[in-house]
């Protein structure tokens, strides 16, 4: 495997930065248990322009702050009090991009995941949705919000897996009904027939 570097994060069109996720893998290793996946879905938000945003219009929090800091963290956030999700941060400072990791196609550590994720035996639910993904990786908002893509602990990694034009399905996003016309821009992409993919929307 060859970790990303922070070029590929700090590049200005995260649509196209959304796409080229997909197919690689991402690492976390928590207290020397390792997991890893490969991306198979991902939403893409952009920014201040797009109302689906946590940075919709400018708005600055102190849950959102990572967004504008460089590409190449991670943005972990809690979801209804329950599901801790993890986004990637793309672009430079000040424009706060951030790509969700909606799903994984489990690679190594398998058995870690299944321990906490309460799971007797592997099945596509394991890694199936953002809030799974992050129970099964061991990833938390409140440690691991901000942390470097390059570091030993978590990162995004490429292998000689190459996943086909053809094969890229592009849908609006899950969830983001609160987004006006926003909520039907077709920013959700995922490898067709994966069997980890999470949700239906109607693809474009």
């Amino acid at each position: 495997m060859r970790k990303l570097n922070i070029a590929f994060y700090q590049r200005s069109n995260v649509i196209q930065i959304a796409k080229e996720l997909l197919g690689k893998i991402l690492v976390t290793n928590w207290n020397s248990m390792k997991t890893s996946g490969r991306i198979v879905e991902v939403e893409a938000y952009n920014g201040v322009v797009d109302k689906a945003s946590h940075a919709a219009g400018g708005r600055r929090t102190n849950r959102n702050e990572v967004m504008y800091g460089e590409g190449g963290v991670s943005y972990v956030y809690l979801c209804y009090g329950i599901h801790h999700l993890f986004n990637v941060v793309t672009n430079r400072q000040e424009t706060p991009h951030a790509i969700l990791i909606r799903a994984l196609e489990p690679i190594k550590g398998i058995d870690v995941m299944l321990e906490r994720t309460g799971k007797e035996k592997l099945d596509n639910t394991l890694t199936k949705g953002p809030g799974n993904v992050s129970k099964a990786l061991g990833i938390s908002f409140k440690q691991h919000n901000g942390l470097s893509l390059l570091s030993k602990e978590v990162f995004i990694a490429e292998d000689d897996f190459i996943v086909k034009t053809k094969d890229i399905v592009a849908s609006p996003r899950i969830g983001v009904d609160y987004a006006g016309e926003d909520a039907k821009l077709p920013y959700r992409f995922f490898i067709k027939g994966n069997p980890f993919v999470s949700g239906t929307k109607k693809v474009t």
